[in-house]
């Protein structure tokens, strides 16, 4: 995606550490795969990982985008977060 004006008018950092860095590999990689999937003409994202941070940041072309991307990728880190400890359970 490119923005007319060179960096996007708007954006958000959405970080989460984990217990180990497994943990945030194995989010990591279940979060990669939407990367470039749900972007659009108005927004995008992209996920890192450092040791046992996981990283998303969204940007946006208005502040509705950046609302509808950080609520889906918000999602995203807690369903994969929550699919952790259904594991750790079983």
């Amino acid at each position: 995606m490119t923005w007319s004006s060179g960096d996007p008018p708007h954006d958000c950092h959405l970080s989460v550490s984990l217990s180990d860095e497994r943990r945030a590999r194995l989010v990591e990689r279940a979060l990669a795969v939407e990367v470039g999937e749900i972007d659009d003409a108005r927004s995008s994202a992209t996920v890192a990982r450092e040791a046992d941070t996981v990283s998303v940041h969204v940007a946006a072309a208005d502040l509705v985008a950046l609302r509808a991307g950080v609520n889906t990728w918000t999602r995203f880190l807690d369903t994969a977060e929550q699919m952790l400890a259904v594991a750790d359970d079983a």
